[in-house]
């Protein structure tokens, strides 16, 4: 009996090339996250958001949009937490700003050279 493998099947049944026996991974999506913030600035367009639900009634000022690592993000959350003078966390591409500081945070982010908008 000829063993055949269920992917060179499927390869040959919609004329996609066979793999050559390689197991392709799926692309992780940390890995598009790379790099340093201050090297992406005005790249891409960052959203400044203001958040009322599930923090027990308190504003927090919310910017998505980047396309780093956390640390690099980090230093960027701790540039404006300092210039602000709040608290804050960073993570998952996002910086969370304590209060409601969308129009200072706007203008901080572009002295930084970044490309923001208020949302």
């Amino acid at each position: 009996m000829n063993p055949i493998d269920w992917k060179d099947a499927l390869g040959k049944a919609f004329n996609v090339p066979a793999t050559g026996g390689e197991q392709e991974q799926p692309a992780d999506p940390t890995e598009t996250r790379s790099g340093s913030a201050l090297e992406q600035q005005g790249a891409a367009r960052l959203d400044i958001v203001l958040e009322r639900k599930g923090r027990g009634g308190k504003q927090a000022t919310i910017v998505t949009g980047f396309n780093c690592d956390d640390e690099a993000l980090k230093q960027v959350a701790s540039t404006l937490k300092r210039s602000l003078g709040v608290g804050g966390s960073a993570r998952g591409g996002e910086i969370l700003i304590q209060g409601d500081f969308r129009q200072r945070v706007l203008d901080q982010l572009r002295q930084m050279g970044f490309k923001a908008r208020i949302i």
